[in-house]
């Protein structure tokens, strides 16, 4: 499985690498989520919870699924504005006017995007601001997600402009409250790690950049698809007619161990790595318990499961429509994994959530650990 990225044509001078403070934000963000994806930056989240405002870590939690879960679009819109430049700007301040530049539909869709993760590489996810089938499901998704996520959604969708000047103060907040800081710190180091892969990329070609970017990319012989090597199957193009050419590399201090790569049709390809690879803690577990977990988790689907359940809670339904399976077969995997202890379940409403105990994988190894959230 992999995600691919169409550069034939590209002209090597539209390969570019460049920090993003408001990609970073967005990781920021998720390791303040999910500190059980990042365990060296515990610390880090755990003194910046403490210290938030309530009511500003009140709001956070109204649009957690953007970065909780899933890692939404609209962090990156240098990608999707038509006739844009294709660059992350160098403040927050200036990627947020870019955003202010993406319009609605392109906007509401990236946010919501945890709705449509199945049909994310189809292109043919109909507006739910137009759309009453899509607007029913994004809402149930949301609904299954809890009461503030699904308050969210329709304040999205019923009035899209207030809620996009409310998401920009949100992240204006954030950059006051904890991240302008955060950003001084780290900003210069990404910078310098971007124009050293800058100059690899001039002069040791494409392929010498992508190994010290990542192992998990290549780029075949003919030097025209770039391979993402995860857990998802995607496709994009470098030189899409509809926004631009060009091809961005981002680093982020905060990502490790997910490596992403924005596909979206109509948006400009992005790749997302992390800059190092903080070692996992260990722990002792009984031999039996470990061959209960492996063995749970050699099922290839069961495996795809654990890539969703990684990132957050879903319903039986919501991974039977992701995967394309039916419900009561999903549900016989789910108790394969809880009886192995790598499962909670929890109720949410009427819904029932399920949620990979991603410690506990932890402790199996940080290959499969890394794999499953890259």
């Amino acid at each position: 499985m992999s995600v691919t990225i169409d550069i034939a044509g590209l002209p090597a001078e539209r390969i570019a690498f460049a920090p993003s403070p408001l990609a970073e934000l967005c990781m920021a963000l998720h390791a303040l989520s999910q500190p059980a994806h990042h365990p060296g930056l515990q610390s880090w989240a755990n003194a910046t919870r403490a210290g938030l405002d309530p009511s500003l870590a009140d709001r956070l939690l109204e649009a957690d699924f953007m970065w909780r879960s899933s890692f939404s679009d609209v962090f990156m819109p240098f990608a999707g504005v038509p006739g844009g430049s294709g660059l992350p700007a160098g403040t927050l301040a200036e990627e947020l006017d870019v955003l202010d530049r993406l319009d609605d539909e392109r906007f509401v869709i990236a946010a919501l995007e945890h709705c449509w993760l199945a049909l994310y590489n189809e292109g043919g996810v109909a507006s739910p601001l137009h759309d009453a089938a899509s607007r029913a499901k994004a809402l149930d998704t949301a609904a299954a997600r809890g009461p503030r996520q699904l308050q969210f959604s329709l304040r999205l969708l019923d009035d899209t402009a207030a809620v996009r000047v409310w998401m920009r103060r949100l992240l204006e907040d954030c950059h006051e409250a904890f991240f302008g800081e955060v950003w001084r710190r780290i900003g210069p180091r990404q910078a310098a790690d971007a124009r050293h892969k800058a100059e690899v990329l001039r002069h040791k070609g494409l392929p010498a950049a992508l190994r010290e970017v990542s192992s998990a990319l290549s780029v075949d012989r003919a030097g025209t698809t770039i391979t993402a090597d995860k857990m998802v199957n995607g496709s994009a193009t470098a030189t899409d007619p509809r926004v631009g050419q060009g091809l961005v590399f981002i680093p982020t201090h905060f990502g490790w161990p997910h490596l992403l790569v924005l596909h979206a049709p109509g948006w400009r390809p992005v790749v997302h790595y992390p800059l190092g690879s903080p070692e996992l803690a260990s722990a002792p577990g009984s031999v039996e318990l470990l061959r209960r977990r492996m063995e749970a988790l050699a099922h290839p689907m069961r495996m795809m499961l654990c890539r969703s359940l990684a990132r957050g809670p879903y319903t039986t339904s919501e991974l039977a429509t992701v995967y394309g399976i039916s419900a009561p077969e999903v549900s016989r995997h789910l108790s394969v994994l809880k009886k192995a202890g790598l499962l909670h379940t929890h109720r949410q409403g009427r819904y029932a959530q399920h949620q990979l105990d991603v410690a506990a994988v932890a402790r199996l190894g940080s290959d499969f650990m890394e794999g499953i959230l890259r």
